[in-house]
C-alpha cells in the first residue's frame, strides 16, 4: 500500500522559514498533481499550493510570493518552502496526491499531516 510520509513541520517565529517534505513510501509509476493543504483549528481544510505532472503551479492568494512548491519527479517527492511565515499560517499541513498509478489507478491519497506553528 502506498503512503505519503511528511516531515519538516515545527515551531517558528513570525518572519521565519520552514521547508516541508513529502515522499511516497513506494515507487509508483505515475503521479498527476501533488499538493499541500492545511487545516487550522475550527476551519475547513484548504489548498495551499499544488504542482501538476507538467510542472504547472497554483497557490492560494495569501501565500503567493512567500511559499514555493517544488517536486522531484524521479523520487516522487514534493516540497513546500515557506518564507516570511505569519501567525495565520499556523495549521496542520497535509500532503496530497490527486491521482496515481501503482498496480491500478488510485485517487485522493493523503499524508498524516505535520504541524506548523508560527508564534513569538
Amino acid at each position: 500500500q502506498v503512503q505519503l510520509v511528511e516531515s519538516g513541520g515545527g515551531l517558528v517565529q513570525p518572519g521565519g522559514s520552514l521547508r516541508l517534505s513529502c515522499a511516497a513510501s513506494r515507487s509508483i509509476r505515475r503521479i498527476d498533481t501533488m499538493g499541500w493543504y492545511r487545516q487550522a483549528p475550527g476551519k475547513e481544510r484548504e489548498l495551499v499550493a499544488e504542482i501538476t505532472s507538467g510542472a504547472r503551479t497554483n497557490y492560494r492568494d495569501s501565500v503567493k510570493g512567500r511559499f514555493t512548491i517544488s517536486r522531484n519527479y524521479a523520487e516522487n517527492t514534493v516540497y513546500l518552502q515557506m518564507n516570511n511565515l505569519k501567525p495565520e499560517d499556523t495549521a496542520v499541513y497535509y500532503c496530497h496526491i490527486d491521482k496515481y498509478y501503482y498496480d491500478d489507478y488510485y485517487y485522493d491519497l493523503w499524508g498524516q499531516g505535520t504541524q506548523v506553528t508560527v508564534s513569538s
